[in-house]
């Protein structure tokens, strides 16, 4: 299946000449996940090692090597091309003597637009002195999530502009998290980022609430004692998040509070019922 797939992808030698010594200069592309929900930013790092004699550089005025991400569309191999227009490096300028490594962010949601939730493949590419060094191919998904909820924004000074903001989660870290996805609607259509809002217990559905005043507000249970509150401004031509606030479960709350009451009156801790005082309820 690898050997399938990587003859698929291989460009040919009349373009660029294949890296004969892979051992000279060392490439690999990391993502941050496996997968990503629809909107979401998606973060690589690019790791460069110079094992070979020549000096590396690229980013410069003049620099002679370039430094590239290459996307394919897993289903059919069909190459993403860049978004029309898009001239930003993928990485910082950076150069590189022999023996001397360095890792680099890069976004690739800036290069491509990643408009159908499938999965994808990516690799990075370093052209040095004709030669192309390739990482290895790294797979991810993109994904639409699992809808728990949602709210329409309406504008009294834009009326045609609507905004929907979709509450989705999706296994990430060992754990469900919750994102909040937040779309235009009528001609625009524009989407704005997608933010993970942490992890989420759907043992009690999270609420959504738009304030007239602009501000959107999600609150949702992280853990069995504490709940996360997200806090955006959302206005005509703006979408920003704000805050995150732990809270504590108001019954865990209620129950510390009742320790606390006994304690500083020098009653000790409150009294446990018994076993089986609980079948006498």
């Amino acid at each position: 299946m690898i050997r399938a797939i990587a003859a698929a992808l291989l460009i040919p030698a009349a373009a660029l000449a294949s890296s004969t010594l892979p051992s000279e200069i060392t490439v690999r592309l990391e993502m941050a996940y496996d997968a990503y929900v629809e909107g979401e930013r998606i973060d690589a790092v690019v790791s460069v090692f110079n094992q070979g004699v020549s000096y590396v550089d690229v980013g410069g005025e003049d620099s002679p090597d370039r430094l590239f991400v290459e996307l394919f569309r897993a289903s059919d191999r069909h190459q993403i091309d860049p978004i029309p227009g898009e001239r930003r490096p993928f990485v910082a300028p950076f150069a590189l003597s022999t023996g001397k490594s360095q890792k680099l962010a890069t976004r690739l949601g800036d290069h491509f637009a990643f408009l159908d939730s499938t999965r994808y493949f990516a690799r990075a590419v370093l052209v040095h002195a004709g030669v192309r060094y390739e990482s290895s191919l790294k797979s991810f998904d993109v994904v639409p999530g699992m809808s728990s909820g949602g709210a329409l924004q309406m504008f009294s000074k834009r009326p045609g502009l609507q905004r929907a903001f979709q509450l989705v989660y999706w296994g990430r870290d060992r754990a469900e998290h919750l994102f909040l996805k937040a779309r235009d609607t009528g001609a625009s259509q524009h989407r704005w980022q997608t933010t993970d809002l942490g992890p989420l217990m759907r043992v009690t559905p999270p609420k959504i609430s738009v304030l007239d005043t602009g501000e959107v507000l999600v609150l949702h249970r992280a853990t069995q004692d504490y709940f996360i509150r997200s806090e955006f401004w959302s206005m005509p031509d703006a979408f920003e998040f704000h805050m995150h606030e732990t809270m504590v479960d108001p019954d865990v709350a209620g129950a510390e509070r009742v320790k606390s009451l006994y304690r500083e009156t020098g009653l000790g801790e409150p009294p446990k019922p018994k076993w089986y005082e609980f079948w006498k309820k």
